[in-house]
């Protein structure tokens, strides 16, 4: 039985000095467990095969003026990835990210090419204890508890000085981070009965400090997240498979420094739901979802427009193809 995953990274921004990243794993398959769209499952590529992936994150914010006055308006974070199966335990990932932020009055447009990602995937399962994934699993093995721990970060590949129209730099705005991050997680996968996945995650990403062209030393909040989602299988005919997916992403934010100092508008506590649909196809599959805020608690939430947590909706669709 053939199996996917998918890792993506992609960069979330935040008002003013800020702008941040996340990578999640993801699995498609026509047999077996189910995947969700954003939450990462618990899942590893075949020993000596590849996975293509692309991502699209596209990020709609609320707007509180009539008036075309700087407010961010939206932003697409585009993913391109390459995954390759070391072991039948061990995968590895390198992911292109692209972005393009547009404020409302244009004076700020930004658009191009943002850190690599690089990331390993270590994948175990519970059979009478805790063992790395074998080369083969029947479909009673992958009823079994399956667990992966992940890590890595980004590389400082993007440019981090981007300017507005007078010149000016906004460390949120910018293509880079300026310096290497880190992320590290883990998930965990159950299969509920023939047709559920149940799923569980939870991971940190950590910044530098980075001094930027106009001597300006930022760096930003901590993140942590806690993600669970049900992936329901609807229908399946041997050859395709649609499933429905819902998910509740928590993600903490920690407050973003300037010189040491802590920045206003920004950090907080967000809330997200996700439904969504996942369609398979032989080794292919296509997932599409509505990442929405339903509660948030910002540290200063009337100054926080264009945040995690001021978005009217971010549409999130992806592609993988095994081969």
């Amino acid at each position: 039985m053939k199996r996917i995953l998918a890792l993506a990274a992609c960069l979330l921004p935040l008002p003013a000095l800020a702008h941040h990243g996340v990578a999640s794993l993801g699995t498609a398959g026509i047999s077996g467990p189910g995947a969700p769209i954003e939450t990462s499952s618990s899942a590893t590529l075949p020993q000596g095969q590849w996975l293509g992936y692309l991502k699209l994150d596209d990020a709609r914010y609320r707007t509180y003026t009539p008036a075309r006055d700087g407010e961010s308006e939206r932003a697409e974070f585009w993913m391109v990835g390459l995954g390759y199966g070391v072991t039948p335990w061990l995968s590895a990932y390198l992911f292109v990210p692209y972005a393009a932020k547009v404020t409302e009055d244009s004076s700020y447009t930004t658009a191009g090419f943002t850190d690599l990602s690089l990331m390993g995937v270590v994948g175990f399962k519970w059979d009478g204890g805790l063992m790395l994934v074998p080369t083969q699993e029947s479909m009673d093995d992958l009823e079994d508890w399956h667990f992966t721990l992940y890590g890595g970060g980004t590389l400082p590949t993007g440019n981090p000085n981007t300017t507005d129209s007078s010149g000016a730099i906004d460390p949120g705005m910018s293509l880079g981070f300026g310096k290497a991050t880190l992320t590290l997680g883990a998930t965990a996968t159950k299969t509920l009965g023939d047709r559920i996945t149940a799923v569980g995650e939870v991971s940190m990403l950590r910044f530098q400090s980075n001094t930027y062209a106009d001597g300006a030393t930022v760096r930003f909040g901590a993140e942590d997240r806690l993600n669970a989602a049900i992936a329901a299988r609807l229908w399946s005919d041997g050859a395709s498979r649609l499933d429905l997916n819902l998910e509740a992403n928590f993600l903490r934010l920690g407050r973003d420094q300037t010189n040491g100092v802590g920045d206003t508008a920004t950090g907080g506590d967000i809330l997200y739901t996700v439904p969504g649909i996942r369609y398979y196809r032989g080794s292919t599959s296509l997932g599409l979802g509505v990442k929405m805020p339903i509660w948030s608690r910002l540290n200063e939430a009337s100054q926080q427009q264009g945040a995690e947590g001021k978005e009217k909706y971010r549409l999130v669709a992806t592609w993988s193809v095994l081969f």
